[in-house]
């Protein structure tokens, strides 16, 4: 397969010269031609606190430009925000590690498996995709595709591998952008994670791609992606007894202690399965005039279109298939406490959203009266979910229909001008369906000061939230966890603000949430006592939805100052958070990571070194367990319940950086500590012992 892969993708790096002759008469209109909010210098590059500094360049006139900016939009109406252009050379070393490049994620140990943070503010809301939500590590939505614009054919091919060919792991990226002109450009992003796993029935095997286009003229402008995962997980419900890993020679019974692919796991013949398919339409007509400029550097006034107002229309079409495959009908009688679809080895959940968004906006800025756009939109969901009946129809089981409707209105004040402040406050409530009275507002702004030849950077961010809880969180049926509740509103409430100085290399970020009727899926296993007396007692497996009808309040604050001398580095980021209800919701109170490198520029500074140790580290939590029916973390059961954290994970790495190429070489785990402190993020999951990891990143421009 990643044969067919490599090939497809030189094909279309070749047919996209066919474009390059275009594009360099675009050279010096190109930031003005493509219609972005930031312009010139400040287009699309952000420093490591997020505040936009210069990426595009010009090589000799004689040769191919090469110049690109990139952007993303918004699922709900479609604004365009500036990212950077992926060039990240400190740190690279992480940027295939599940567990985040700071290591804020807890994981079951194998490249791509499902993860979950363990630092609360970077949790998001679980959304209808539920069974994916795990594996944001590799999969996408439609706010997630990066457009590009370049002056000529860009592509960027990145292979990451770990371990050798029996147990390793591989992943494979692979971006590819083109421009017809300069208001018109299409490309493609092809993710393909292989986890074969150091422990036994583990593999993941992940494919993402996704396919996307975009036009932006004066009038009309649009934005399309088409996005499919295909993701297969084998479930081997963790290992066995944490001994063989805590302390091996005890359990080796001094003859030979276990290589991590022979330690026994709960399962062998159990995968969860997902197939999605994603389509994104936005696009709006934008009625204006018509305006000369006159930039500093060209004494020749420009006409440039001043939109006033905009019509829009957004189309987000999601489906999904789960597939929960067990064949060991045997062991699921000792190992489940249900088993609703009495021998069936499968059960099979499906989920289909249509939702259509119309607006109106009176655009910022067409006049000096207009210090901010103001637009007013409606929007009507469609949601269909499949469940697996009871009921038999011949050697099949039916799926039952459950359908919800959901019709909601809003509005968004929004100003995104000017250098020194910005704001976004945007309001939608549900007027009539399955949701009705549901509502968010949310709010962000920044302030941007001179302070000591330096720019200081103030961020804010607040929403208030009335949500119904999602659909599988008030019914579920499958083969081993069923349930149909009536729960309350989730309410939400968060402030959180930031500051960014980065002369200093400072950041600093504080916020506090407050949450009532929590909503959360609860370890409810049944206590099975032994045979004997003296026989211990072991459990069959069972969870619930359970929701906590008090306040929980969360307190979250993250330091991130970096130090510079000569070429010393060291980079740091502590984080403490602290929950007023760690029996519902529990979370590590520190979570550390320190990165300590030396940086050289070598051959006329045309290769640039970084050689170093990196270490992440959080403090002991009852960290969530998982569930392999259902793919989902879940709360420890509270009579069995234990802690994990304490451990230092630390992996040494060389950084080369050439012109347009990136290679690291990283000692992951390089301390393997054993004892009560061991390398588990989750219950009876290991994570993956010492490995030696390598990636390559290169970037074309033809």
């Amino acid at each position: 397969m990643m044969k067919k892969i490599l090939l497809a993708i030189f094909i279309i790096m070749c047919s996209g010269n066919v474009f390059a002759q275009n594009r360099l008469q675009n050279t010096n209109r190109f930031q003005r031609g493509i219609g972005l909010s930031a312009s010139g210098a400040d287009a699309n590059k952000y420093d490591r606190n997020g505040n936009p500094i210069d990426t595009t360049a010009v090589i000799d006139a004689n040769t191919i430009p090469i110049g690109l900016s990139s952007w993303k939009v918004d699922a709900l109406l479609g604004n365009r925000r500036n990212v950077p252009v992926d060039t990240l050379q400190v740190g690279f070393q992480n940027t295939n590690y599940t567990g985040g490049p700071t290591g804020h994620y807890t994981y079951l140990g194998n490249l791509g498996s499902p993860r979950i943070a363990h630092v609360f503010f970077e949790r998001k809301d679980p959304s209808q995709i539920f069974f994916t939500d795990p594996y944001d590590f590799t999969v996408k939505k439609a706010e997630d595709i990066v457009y590009t614009n370049t002056k000529s054919p860009f592509t960027n091919l990145t292979y990451y591998k770990q371990g050798d060919g029996r147990y390793g792991e591989e992943r494979f990226k692979s971006y590819f952008a083109v421009n017809v002109n300069k208001r018109l450009g299409f490309g493609f992003d092809i993710d393909y994670t292989y986890g074969r796993g150091k422990y036994m029935h583990q593999s993941t095997a992940l494919f993402n791609g996704n396919l996307f286009a975009y036009y932006l003229g004066d009038k009309y402008d649009m934005h399309f992606s088409f996005i499919n995962e295909n993701l297969k997980v084998a479930e081997n419900g963790g290992i066995t007894d944490d001994r063989y890993v805590t302390h091996p020679l005890e359990m080796a019974d001094g003859k030979k202690t276990y290589k991590s692919d022979e330690i026994p796991v709960n399962f062998n013949a159990v995968w969860n399965k997902n197939t999605g398919y994603h389509a994104f339409l936005s696009h709006r007509y934008n009625l204006g005039f018509y305006d000369d400029v006159q930039e500093e550097k060209d004494s020749v006034a420009t006409e440039v279109f001043v939109p006033v107002t905009s019509f829009i229309h957004t189309l987000n079409i999601d489906a999904n298939r789960r597939k929960y495959i067990s064949y060991d009908h045997e062991l699921n009688q000792k190992y489940f406490a249900n088993n609703y679809l009495g021998s069936d080895s499968t059960d099979v959940t499906k989920f289909l959203s249509v939702k259509n968004t119309l607006g109106i906006s009176l655009r910022e800025g067409f006049n000096k009266w207009a210090k901010a756009g103001l637009t007013a939109f409606v929007s009507f969901e469609h949601r269909r979910f499949n469940l697996t009946d009871s009921i038999m129809n011949g050697n099949h089981r039916l799926l039952r229909d459950h359908k919800e409707n959901v019709l909601s209105v809003g509005g968004q004040l929004l100003k995104e001008q000017g250098k020194m402040f910005h704001y976004n406050v945007t309001g939608e409530a549900v007027v009539l369906g399955e949701d009705l009275g549901q509502f968010t507002i949310e709010g962000k702004g920044d302030f941007n000061f001179r302070l000591f030849n330096d720019t200081v950077r103030l961020e804010a961010n607040a929403s208030i939230k009335n949500l119904n809880p999602i659909f599988y969180y008030r019914h579920f049926h499958s083969k081993h966890y069923w349930w149909d509740n009536d729960l309350s509103k989730i309410n939400q409430t968060r402030i959180e603000g930031k500051l960014s100085i980065d002369r200093w290399r400072t950041m600093l970020k504080a916020g506090v949430e407050n949450i009532k009727n929590y909503t959360y899926l609860d370890n409810t296993s049944i206590a099975i006592p032994g045979e004997k007396a003296d026989d211990p007692v072991t459990y069959k497996n069972d969870l619930k939805v359970k929701q906590h009808s008090g306040n929980i309040q969360i307190f979250s604050a993250t330091l991130r100052q970096d130090f510079k001398l000569g070429i010393f580095h060291l980079d740091n980021e502590v984080t403490y958070q602290k929950s007023s209800n760690d029996k519902v919701l529990p979370l590590p109170e520190l979570v550390l990571y320190h990165n300590l490198y030396l940086r050289a520029n070598l051959a006329k500074k045309v290769l640039c070194v970084d050689l170093g140790a990196d270490i992440h580290y959080f403090t002991r939590y009852y960290a969530p367990d998982y569930a392999p029916a259902i793919g989902q973390y879940y709360l420890q059961n509270a009579e069995t319940r234990f802690k994990l954290g304490g451990y230092p994970m630390v992996n040494a790495y060389i950084n080369l950086h050439l012109k347009r190429t990136r290679i690291f070489v990283q000692m992951f785990n390089l301390v393997q500590k054993t004892g009560n402190n061991s390398y588990f993020y989750s219950p009876h999951y290991p994570l993956n012992p010492r490995i030696l990891k390598i990636g390559i990143s290169w970037n074309f421009f033809d």
